[in-house]
């Protein structure tokens, strides 16, 4: 479970570089920043997977689509609530609305809390409960404050949740899955690129344009493969709860964005950020606890040593 911890902290750190990254895009707008953030990602990912291995799970889901073609239905969805998000992501910040998105990605967690325990029957600590309760308290309060929720609001909250269940039943939840759903979406992020606006003249007159999508691409490999490792490592409660690092870290690089949280929304972001240091304190009890249970086992191993060299 380690391992997915450490992959789900990654990737929202990942993320919180990204959203400070978008300035360095400029002049492409959203639609322009989405197509290549989809044609530089594929090729990362791609030579990702070729080094851990994780190719061939892209020859078998083709090998299930020459099977059963019908898969195709279910793949078409999973790239589309994939994709739809990750032009979120980048339209958010790009277009003033960076606090509303991080909303989204406050409330997502408690969905996936919610999936976890009502679908998977999983079963929250008293810590996690507490984390959870303080979530409710600032996401209640947010929208209490502002007297309705905006659609990136929701779209974020309630999107994710399905996808990643919806892979779990069919299959997919694996770097091959996410593969699918970059690879199937290329055809929209070609004609947004090269037919909806010609953006190869801004590569032409801004020059940094080119690094700045090459590590577009390599951020975004970097942290959308390591979400759905974690997604497939780590039990739903727990990857929900772990989610709250990210909307924490995109608040933050809002505000470096020249957004602003007002008086009335603290009560919002403080209970939030109590909710991960309950989080963090957990893990660590965790930790210590698991390394003295080693002591103790490499203590007892030892007595059996010498008591059987006696005997």
């Amino acid at each position: 479970m380690y391992k997915g911890i450490a992959l789900s902290v990654l990737a929202s750190v990942v993320f919180g570089v990204l959203y400070i990254f978008t300035p360095f895009l400029q002049p492409l707008d959203s639609e322009q920043t989405f197509a290549w953030r989809m044609l530089s990602t594929l090729p990362f990912l791609t030579l990702f997977m070729l080094w851990t291995g994780d190719i061939k799970y892209v020859h078998q889901i083709f090998q299930r689509i020459i099977k059963t073609p019908s898969i195709l239905i279910w793949l078409l969805i999973s790239s589309l609530l994939c994709t739809t998000q990750l032009w979120l992501f980048l339209w958010g910040p790009i277009n003033g609305r960076g606090l509303q998105v991080s909303l989204g990605y406050f409330l997502l967690p408690l969905m996936m809390v919610l999936v976890g325990c009502i679908l998977y029957k999983e079963k929250l600590s008293h810590l996690q409960t507490l984390a959870v309760i303080c979530a409710v308290v600032g996401v209640g309060h947010e929208i209490w404050r502002i007297g309705s929720i905006a659609w990136e609001t929701i779209y974020v909250a309630l999107a994710y949740p399905i996808y990643f269940f919806l892979r779990r039943k069919f299959a997919t939840d694996h770097l091959g899955g996410f593969w699918w759903d970059l690879f199937l979406i290329l055809p929209v992020a070609f004609y947004l690129g090269f037919v909806h606006s010609d953006s190869l003249t801004l590569f032409v007159n801004y020059s940094h344009l080119i690094l700045a999508v090459l590590g577009l691409g390599f951020l975004s490999a970097l942290g959308l493969g390591s979400y759905i490792l974690a997604s497939r490592y780590l039990p739903f409660v727990i990857f929900g709860l772990l989610s709250y690092l990210e909307p924490v870290l995109l608040a933050f690089a809002s505000m470096l964005l020249g957004e602003r949280v007002g008086a009335d929304e603290w009560l919002t972001y403080i209970p939030i950020w109590l909710a991960v240091l309950l989080l963090v304190i957990e893990g660590a009890i965790h930790l210590k606890k698991q390394q003295q249970n080693k002591n103790e086992l490499l203590l007892k191993t030892d007595k059996f040593e010498k008591r059987k060299e006696r005997e």
